[in-house]
């Protein structure tokens, strides 16, 4: 398995602690954002990483290239035109192998979910893209049918007998997904790419995880409940 880390957001909701820095090098408990998202990669074993940059792009860059990683890690960049998360994952297809799945990791999402787990169960239910979901209040909910799989966005027409889910910011693809997402010549959301591939019968799968043990450190207010967090689990 390789892995893509979404890092070029403009971390608008962080501000002002992104007027001078990336979201990604924003610290929490001594460490980067990147810098754990990172490792949390390598330890499941992945050893190629892609990190796509665009706001204080230079920064993201030097500090990658100043520490020594286990993983080999390359740049997609962005820099001309922020992407989005559908864009950014076709503008990166062309440093994947090709051969190997993918985990696409949220760089300011921290959780204690299985991503080894989350990778046998994509491969043993033969999906195209498995997300990883939960069960918590959001105003951008998914809905998902009796056998787990995505049929649109909870409230629209379609969702009945579904369950609405939360998407958390993970999920795990299979490089057949690359050819078949837009070029990315502009700014899209994979997830409008992904009810646009179920619809066409393609597999796009939720792997449910508990809402508890997940935190979006996007915004100021998360941060030090994330502190808190890290510090409470090292004991």
């Amino acid at each position: 398995m390789e892995g893509f880390i979404l890092a070029a957001g403009l971390g608008t909701r962080l501000r002002p602690l992104t007027d001078d820095r990336p979201k990604a090098l924003v610290e929490v408990a001594g460490q980067t954002l990147l810098e754990r998202t990172i490792h949390k990669l390598e330890a499941v074993g992945i050893e190629h990483i892609v990190v796509n940059v665009h706001h204080f792009a230079d920064m993201v860059i030097d500090y990658i290239g100043s520490r020594r990683w286990q993983a080999a890690i390359d740049i997609s960049d962005e820099r001309r035109l922020l992407l989005d998360t559908g864009g950014g994952l076709r503008h990166a297809a062309h440093l994947f192998s090709g051969r190997e799945n993918v985990l696409v990791h949220n760089v300011d999402i921290l959780s204690d979910v299985d991503l080894s787990d989350v990778e046998r169960w994509h491969r043993r239910q033969d999906n195209l893209a498995t997300l990883c979901v939960s069960r918590r209040q959001t105003k951008r909910l998914l809905a998902f049918d009796g056998a787990g799989l995505l049929r649109c966005r909870a409230g629209q027409e379609g969702d009945a007998g579904c369950t609405a889910y939360a998407f958390s910011g993970i999920s795990v693809v299979s490089p057949a997904l690359f050819p078949l997402l837009p070029e990315a010549d502009r700014p899209y959301p994979v997830v409008d790419e992904y009810i646009r591939l179920s619809a066409s019968g393609h597999r796009i799968a939720a792997y449910l995880h508990p809402a508890d043990r997940w935190l979006d450190v996007g915004k100021p207010e998360t941060l030090e409940l994330a502190q808190q967090w890290i510090l409470s689990s090292s004991k």
